[in-house]
């Protein structure tokens, strides 16, 4: 009986692991730009779980909220996080740090939605009007900060992470509206809803608009990919199919992702806001690597991604 006992238990620890009682740790950031993190976090409150009831039985998904991308792609070092919403940019700089070891990128998930607005009473109208200006951003090192540092640079401004001609202030995006306000800064380069929020609450004004920017991906863990492959492409396939469902329902995603928005926040979050942001976003789980060889430069040219290697394994569609 004893002998019986230890080859069943034998066969049991070499068999492929199940997803049963898998854990999957999501990351991701309380803007509309995370939509799809959003909408599938407030239907697990709701108990009808979009990614839970696609990834077998057994499987549940907890969701873990960051202000920006770097602290996002820190826990994916950390290993306390297997995937997360983030923005380009600090995924190049994981990669980065990682030679390659730590992150993947597996799908696309918004573009557009990024900005800089400007105080709607200042005389602001070209880029050699910023000389001795400040500047916010989120955070050091995010992708909006990158963009902005790089803009300045290619407008002949001397940038450096602390100072320059030009002081970019990286700012936590709720402070950035606070120091809007009181005119403690003359711009800030942020995303949305910040970006609808500042000319709503704020009087900024539009200077210029990324429409087309690579805004947010979904990236996993080697780890995770290389433990549990077949549970990672059932992620980025409910990925692709939740985004699918928002562009088909924006209604209904707008009203979840405020509902989302107001539990994490604790403020409500205004139709007006969800509307207007949602108009200069454009949701899709398509990714290439293209994309990221532009922001590889951009980033290397302000004193960040240095010694990048090669994206050749960035993107890893499962």
């Amino acid at each position: 009986m004893k002998s019986f006992l230890f080859a069943a238990l034998l066969v049991a620890a070499l068999l492929p692991k199940t997803v049963c009682g898998q854990t999957i740790r999501l990351g991701h950031f309380p803007n509309i730009t995370h939509a799809q993190a959003l909408v599938a976090s407030n239907l697990s409150r709701q108990g009808k779980g979009w990614f839970e009831e696609r990834l077998g039985p057994g499987v549940k998904v907890e969701y873990y909220v960051y202000n920006a991308g770097p602290s996002a792609v820190e826990a994916i070092f950390a290993r306390s996080i297997d995937l997360t919403y983030v923005g380009p940019n600090p995924v190049i700089n994981a990669y980065s740090r990682s030679r390659g070891a730590e992150i993947r990128v597996i799908a696309g998930a918004a573009n557009g939605g990024s900005a800089l607005v400007v105080q709607g009473d200042t005389g602001l109208s070209k880029p050699a009007d910023f000389r001795g200006k400040k500047i916010a951003t989120p955070q050091l090192g995010n992708t909006q900060d990158v963009a902005c540092r790089a803009w300045l640079k290619k407008n002949g401004f001397r940038i450096t992470q602390l100072g320059g001609e030009v002081s970019v202030l990286p700012t936590a995006n709720p402070d950035q509206l606070l120091l809007f306000r009181s005119k403690q800064v003359d711009a800030v380069w942020t995303v949305e809803p910040w970006v609808t929020r500042l000319e709503l609450e704020a009087g900024a004004r539009l200077f210029l608009e990324e429409k087309d920017a690579l805004t947010t991906v979904l990236a996993a863990s080697v780890k995770f990919q290389k433990e549990q492959p077949a549970l990672l492409k059932k992620f980025a396939a409910a990925h692709a199919e939740l985004t699918t469902w928002i562009n088909e329902h924006p209604a209904e995603a707008k009203e979840m992702v405020r509902a989302e928005l107001k539990v994490l926040t604790k403020a409500d979050f205004p139709a007006e806001v969800s509307d207007r942001a949602w108009t200069r976003l454009k949701f899709t789980s398509e990714v290439s690597r293209a994309p990221f060889e532009t922001l590889v430069k951009e980033a290397q040219s302000v004193g960040f991604a240095k010694g990048t290697p090669d994206l050749g394994n960035l993107v890893a569609i499962p």
